[in-house]
C-alpha cells in the first residue's frame, strides 16, 4: 500500500509559536521562495505524519483575524477563501497562543466557521502557567469542537500528539461542528442563499466573506454582477456585519474562557507590568531612560568587545609574521600574507562587536522593552510622516537594512511603508560597524570622559544618533512630495515584562556573527583577492619602469636601500591598476580629504559597506613592506601624501564617518527596495539622495575641520 501525502496549511496570529512549529515538523525538509506576484516569503516542508501519512507543510503569514489589511494578511486570507491557484490546503493546523488565548480564539472561531478540517496546537502553555493562567484542554476541545492539543515545539512536547491529531483528521475520525461557532445566518441571511447557489461548497461564514471581499478575488464578471446584484437587494452592509460578528464571536468566547480557562486576579497580574511602565513610559523620564539604555548599549559594544578584538589583532599579527617567515619570498606567499591572511582579519576582528551589539538586541526585544520603544517614539514619528510601527524596522536595521526594510510589509499605510523604506538605510547596520570602528580608533583617543566613559563610546553613539535624525528630517522632506492619502492606525499590544530566553540570546549572536563571517566574508574574501592582483599588477610598461628606476637608484654608493624599498613599494603600488582606478577618481573626492586609496575602498565597498576595511588591509599590506607594522591601524596612522602631509587627519577621519553614516554603499538594500515598491524609481531616488547627502555633509565636515 503507498503513501498519502496531505497539504496543511499552517495559520495563527504573529508571534504565536508559528515558526517555531514549523521548523520542529519540516526540520531541514524546507525551502524559502515567493508566494506568485508578491513579495511574501511561502516557506513549505515535508513532514512524515505516520508510516502511511506524509505532508507537505506551508507556513502562511501571521494574521489576526480574516479581515486582512497588510499585503501578508491578504496572501493568507486568499488560501483560505481558495482563491489562490497554487494552494489548496486540505486541512489546517491552527496554531494558538494561551497565554492570550482570548485574542487567539477570535481567529480560531473564524476558521472553525470556514468548516475547512482543523487542528489546533496550544502553545506558550509555560508562558500562560508562569502568568498564573490554567487551561483545562479537554474543556477547550469540547466548547470548540475540534481536535486541541498542547504543545512545545522548543522541547518537542506535544508533537506526536500533534501528528496523532492531524492523522486522524484525516482519516475524518475528528469532523468540523455541524453547528456555526456565531449564528452567521443572523447577519445576512438572504443574501448568504445567493451566494450558496453561486457556490454550493461555501459555509455560511465563507458565503459573508465573498459578499464582503469578491472585488479582490479572481471571479468570472457574471459572478461579481451576481454577488454585487445579492447585496443592494438584502441592503448588505459590510462594515454593520462584521461589527456585528465579532461582537457575537467575543460573547461567544467570554463563555468559553469562562468554562476551560482560569486566570488570576487581573489587578495581581498587571500590577507589576504597571508598575515598570509608570516609569519606563513616563512622559519625560521615560525618553531619559531611553537615551539611556542605547547611551550603554554603544558604551558596551566598545568596552566589552576590546578584549577579544585585541586578542584577535594580536593572534592574526603572530600570524602574519610568522606565514612571512616560513613562507619563500615570491607571489605566492605574497599573495596568502597580503590577500588572503589580511581579508581573513579584516572579517574576524569585527565578530566580537557584531555578537554584542545583535546580542543586546536580542536582549531588548526578549524583555518586552522594544515594543515600548515604537509606543514612545509614536508621536515623534507620526510628525516627519510615520508611525510607531516604523520604529521597529528602522531599529532592526541598526542588524541589517535588508530584512527591516522587508519587515516594512507590517505597515498597512503605503505614504508611511514608503517612508519607512526610504529612509531605513540611513540607520547604522551593523555593517558599517567596523568602518567605525577602525576610523574611531584612528583619529579618537582612548581617554575616559567624567573619568569613566569611553569617549570612543560617545562618538560610536553619536554616529548612530545621526543617522537617526538625518532620516527623520529626510522622511519630514519627503512626506510633502509623496502624494498618498491615506488614513493611519497605530494599534500595539504592549507585551508583558519577562525574563530573557538567554539560550535564544546566545544562539542569535552566533547565527548572526556566522552569517557576518560567512555571507559578508565570501564577499570580503573574493574582493581582497581581486585588489590584492589589482594592487600587484599593472600595465607593463609602468611597472617595469618603476622597476628599473629602483634598480639604478639601488647600485649608487651610500643609498639607504630599505628607505628605496618603501618609496619603490608605493611607487608600484600607484602604477598598479587599482592604483589608476584610485586615481581617475581621485579628483572627485580630493576636497573631502581622501586619497586615491579611500577612492579604491568607496568603488569595492559599494558591493558591501564592510569591505572598506579589508579594501584597506590589502592596498596597505601590499603597499607596505615594514613588518614592524602588522596592524592595519598602525599602516594607515602612518600613511601620508606625496607632499609628506598625513592622510587620516581628524579633519579626513570624520569626514569619512559622516560618509558612510549617510551613503548608500550596499548593493542588496537598492535590490531589496526595487523588489518590495516593484519599481526602480525608489532604489534610484534612494542612491541620489542618500550620495548627494553624503558627499554634501562629508565636504562641509573636512572643511569646517581642516
Amino acid at each position: 500500500m503507498g503513501k498519502n501525502t496531505v497539504n496543511i496549511a499552517l495559520v495563527g496570529n504573529p508571534n504565536s509559536g508559528k515558526t517555531s512549529l514549523f521548523n520542529t515538523l519540516t526540520g531541514m525538509n524546507q525551502k524559502v521562495g515567493n508566494f506568485p506576484g508578491v513579495t511574501v516569503d511561502k516557506k513549505t516542508g515535508s513532514c512524515k505524519i505516520a508510516d502511511n501519512l506524509d505532508s507537505t507543510i506551508i507556513d502562511l503569514p501571521g494574521t489576526y483575524s480574516l479581515y486582512p489589511r497588510r499585503e501578508d494578511e491578504w496572501v493568507a486570507y486568499r488560501v483560505l477563501m481558495d482563491q489562490d491557484a497554487q494552494i489548496k490546503p486540505e486541512m489546517l493546523i491552527l496554531v494558538a497562543d494561551a497565554s492570550n488565548l482570548k485574542r487567539n480564539l477570535l481567529f480560531c472561531s473564524q476558521i472553525i466557521d470556514l468548516k475547512i478540517p482543523v487542528v489546533i496546537a496550544l502553545t506558550m502553555m509555560d508562558i500562560a502557567r508562569k502568568k498564573g493562567i490554567s487551561i483545562d484542554v479537554p474543556a477547550l476541545e469540547r466548547e470548540l469542537g475540534v481536535p486541541v492539543i498542547a504543545v512545545n515545539p522548543r522541547k518537542n512536547k506535544g508533537i506526536p500528539q500533534l501528528k496523532k491529531a492531524v492523522e486522524q483528521t484525516v482519516q475524518h475520525l475528528y469532523k468540523t461542528p455541524l453547528r456555526d461557532f456565531i449564528e452567521n445566518r443572523q447577519l445576512a441571511e438572504n443574501a448568504i442563499g445567493t451566494v450558496q447557489e453561486i457556490f454550493p461548497e461555501a459555509s455560511d461564514y465563507k458565503a459573508i466573506h465573498y459578499l464582503i471581499n469578491h472585488e479582490s478575488f479572481d471571479l468570472k464578471r457574471d459572478i461579481q454582477e451576481r454577488i454585487e446584484q445579492a447585496e443592494k437587494d438584502n441592503q448588505f452592509n459590510p462594515t454593520k456585519t462584521q461589527a456585528e460578528e465579532i461582537m457575537q464571536r467575543y460573547t461567544r468566547i467570554r463563555g468559553i474562557m469562562h468554562q476551560s480557562v482560569s486566570q488570576p486576579d487581573p489587578i495581581q497580574k498587571n500590577l507589576f507590568t504597571e508598575k515598570l511602565d509608570s516609569v519606563l513610559l513616563h512622559r519625560r523620564w521615560g525618553y531619559v531612560i531611553l537615551l539611556a539604555v542605547l547611551f550603554l548599549l554603544f558604551q558596551s559594544v566598545f568596552w566589552i568587545a576590546s578584549y577579544p578584538m585585541d586578542w584577535i589583532e594580536t593572534g592574526f599579527a603572530w600570524l602574519t609574521e610568522t606565514t612571512a617567515a616560513v613562507l619563500p619570498e615570491g607571489w605566492f606567499s605574497d599573495l596568502i600574507v597580503n590577500g588572503l591572511i589580511a581579508g581573513l582579519g579584516g572579517i574576524v576582528i569585527f565578530v566580537p562587536q557584531i555578537m554584542i551589539l545583535f546580542g543586546l538586541i536580542t536582549l531588548l526585544e526578549d524583555t518586552g522593552y522594544m515594543a515600548r520603544i515604537s509606543f514612545m517614539t509614536d508621536r515623534l514619528m507620526r510628525q516627519v510622516g510615520m508611525n510607531g510601527k516604523s520604529v521597529m524596522p528602522m531599529i532592526s536595521a541598526f542588524a541589517c537594512a535588508v530584512p527591516a526594510i522587508m519587515s516594512t510589509r507590517n505597515i498597512e499605510n503605503k505614504k508611511e511603508r514608503l517612508l519607512t523604506i526610504l529612509v531605513t538605510p540611513l540607520m547604522s547596520c551593523s555593517a558599517r560597524l567596523p568602518i567605525y570602528v577602525i576610523m574611531i580608533a584612528l583619529i579618537i583617543p582612548d581617554t575616559k570622559v567624567l573619568g569613566i566613559f569611553s569617549l570612543q563610546g560617545l562618538v560610536m553613539m553619536a554616529l548612530y544618533l545621526m543617522g537617526l535624525v538625518m532620516s527623520l528630517i529626510v522622511a519630514w522632506v519627503f512626506k510633502w512630495f509623496i502624494k498618498i492619502k491615506e488614513k493611519s492606525f497605530f494599534i500595539l499590544e504592549l507585551p508583558v515584562y519577562r525574563s530573557p530566553r538567554w539560550n535564544t540570546i546566545f544562539l542569535t549572536m552566533f547565527q548572526k556573527a556566522k552569517i557576518f563571517v560567512v555571507d559578508a566574508g565570501k564577499v570580503i574574501m573574493v574582493i581582497s583577492l581581486i585588489l590584492w592582483v589589482l594592487s600587484s599588477y599593472g600595465p607593463s610598461g609602468k611597472m617595469e619602469v618603476v622597476q628599473a628606476k629602483y634598480e639604478q637608484l639601488e647600485q649608487q654608493p651610500g643609498v639607504d636601500v630599505e628607505g628605496l624599498e618603501k618609496q619603490k613599494s608605493g611607487e608600484l603600488l600607484a602604477n598598479s591598476y587599482a592604483g589608476i582606478l584610485g586615481k581617475s577618481i581621485e579628483p572627485a573626492i580630493e576636497p573631502l580629504g581622501y586619497d586615491w586609496k579611500i577612492g579604491i575602498a568607496l568603488i569595492t565597498s559599494f558591493a558591501a559597506r564592510e569591505v572598506f576595511v579589508g579594501t584597506m588591509a590589502t592596498l596597505y599590506s601590499v603597499g607596505d613592506e615594514d613588518e614592524n607594522s602588522p596592524l592595519l591601524r598602525d599602516k594607515m596612522r602612518q600613511a601620508t601624501f606625496e607632499d609628506g602631509s598625513k592622510v587620516y587627519t581628524f579633519a579626513t577621519g570624520m569626514s569619512l564617518l559622516v560618509f558612510y553614516v549617510l551613503a548608500m554603499q550596499c548593493m542588496s538594500t537598492l535590490a531589496v527596495v526595487k523588489r518590495e515598491t516593484k519599481s526602480w524609481k525608489w532604489p534610484m531616488v534612494q542612491l541620489t539622495y542618500m550620495t548627494i547627502l553624503a558627499y554634501v555633509l562629508s565636504l562641509i565636515t573636512y572643511q569646517a575641520l581642516s
